[in-house]
């Protein structure tokens, strides 16, 4: 793309200083695999997209359900029934056809996993389920590929930067997966579709910063309690 058309297109971005042109190109350049076009996906995907992210990798073998729609907000009621990479697809086309979009018309697992996360620079996981999330995390350490880590629940979220430039990894934090598969979760206790929105983005400008080389606070997890509007970081 030439710089004339880079700036028409990303000038507020090109106009902060610590970003510039030099940092729209290492935009344009990043390729990023989101896992999940979910809750936390669907802001992501949005935000990335709209940036100017050169490839974006979707990976989510899901359909959309009605009841996605108060906060999977790429998607829309004429998406029902169609799977969530080819919505997201459809999604991206629309708001940036520049972007390389790859969809991942499948499940993380531990037979596909590193073939998947090594084509991709940074990892943005907006998994549901701890399996997947600590199989993304182990995969993202062997590979030595910078993950942007979030979760949701009810009105609280959670946001991290793992392993990137070999600083700790959600292992440091809670070695084991817990065991119990009764745990609370979207699907039995709920979200207010806002907080994915609020923590989504958060991944994301996490995900722009990594790639543009700009500060991070690393060793950190952001606490997002939307209830009672606090927001709080912990060392680990």
């Amino acid at each position: 793309m030439k710089n004339k058309d880079i700036f028409a297109r990303y000038s507020r971005q090109i106009f902060i200083e610590e970003i510039g042109l030099e940092g729209q190109r290492k935009i344009i350049n990043s390729k990023v695999l989101v896992i999940g076009a979910g809750g936390l996906g669907s802001p992501v995907i949005q935000y990335l997209t709209a940036a100017g992210v050169g490839t974006l990798g979707v990976a989510d073998f899901d359909e959309v359900e009605l009841h996605n729609l108060n906060r999977q907000i790429i998607h829309n009621e004429n998406s029902v029934g169609n799977l969530k990479v080819e919505s997201a697809e459809e999604f991206v086309k629309n708001l940036n056809y520049q972007v390389n979009f790859i969809g991942i018309k499948s499940k993380i697992e531990e037979s596909n996993a590193e073939e998947i996360i090594s084509q991709f620079d940074i990892i943005v996981d907006g998994s549901d389920n701890f399996k997947t999330r600590y199989l993304v995390n182990d995969v993202c350490v062997k590979l030595q590929k910078s993950l942007v880590y979030g979760s949701i629940l009810g009105f609280l979220g959670q946001i991290a930067i793992f392993n990137h430039n070999r600083s700790r990894n959600l292992r440091d934090i809670f070695p084991e997966p817990p065991f119990d598969e009764n745990l609370p979760d979207c699907d039995s206790l709920g979200v207010l579709g806002t907080l994915p929105g609020i923590v989504g983005s958060m991944m994301a400008d996490q995900a722009l910063k990594i790639i543009m080389g700009l500060p991070l606070n690393i060793n950190q997890m952001t606490l997002v309690d939307t209830l009672s509007w606090k927001f709080q970081t912990i060392d680990f």
